[in-house]
């Protein structure tokens, strides 16, 4: 059974799509105020993180979110944002913030992704995706997995089907109190990534730099630049 441990763990790695790391573009267009306003109200009304805070999503109460604090908006759409298909250690309905221990080990995670996306989508040629880098700091008790659970829970493939024994897990996990789950990268091997479960515990969360990483469908090379 999962077990709890000490989690100690300065300057985490979480690489978010660019275009998802500003607050929100309505504000630099070169509009008129009330044509902004009214932008920013309908924004309001569908955006799934404002409409937590309105206590309106059922998985996540507006206790749990972060306010008034740096890169807020960045760590509760990690959690108000989860995907219809979730996560490994997450489901449809409330997402968690992922990161790896160190930097390549999360640009081997997203890098598998965005291979997968272009050969669902056929694209045979390398194509550059852009993130940035957003450091965090853990510091506490979380669960590890025993080695029953790493064999179940850590599969491969195929997605989504191999995501529902740690889906299970992981909400068992979550509505007993868990933190978060500690576990080996399934992307780089020697690699230890985090899902925490509590927007709270993403401690520090902050800009590092940017990375431009170029990848291709069926093959496993991955060209990186920092800009």
């Amino acid at each position: 059974m999962a077990h709890l441990g000490e989690f100690d763990q300065r300057e985490t790695h979480r690489l978010i799509p660019t275009a998802h790391a500003t607050e929100s573009v309505l504000e630099s267009l070169p509009l008129p105020a009330h044509v902004i306003s009214d932008l920013t109200e309908l924004d309001t009304a569908t955006n799934e993180c404002k409409v937590a805070e309105r206590g309106r999503n059922a998985a996540i109460s507006p206790g749990e979110l972060l306010y008034g604090v740096p890169e807020a908006h960045i760590v509760n759409a990690a959690f108000t944002h989860p995907g219809p298909l979730g996560g490994r250690f997450n489901d449809s309905r409330r997402g968690a913030w992922y990161a790896g221990v160190d930097l390549e080990t999360s640009i081997h995670e997203v890098a598998f992704h965005k291979r997968r996306f272009l050969k669902e989508g056929r694209i045979s040629e390398r194509i550059n995706f852009d993130y940035a880098d957003f450091l965090a700091d853990f510091s506490g008790q979380f669960h590890f997995l025993d080695d029953s659970e790493r064999e179940r829970c850590l599969q491969p493939d195929p997605i989504p089907q191999c995501y529902g024994p740690s889906q299970a897990l992981a909400n068992s996990l979550l509505y007993t109190g868990s933190s978060g789950i500690v576990y080996t990268s399934v992307r780089r091997s020697g690699g230890t990534c985090i899902a925490c479960f509590r927007p709270a515990l993403v401690f520090h969360p902050r800009r590092a730099k940017f990375y431009s990483i170029t990848v291709a469908a069926g093959d496993d090379k991955i060209e990186r630049r920092s800009f």
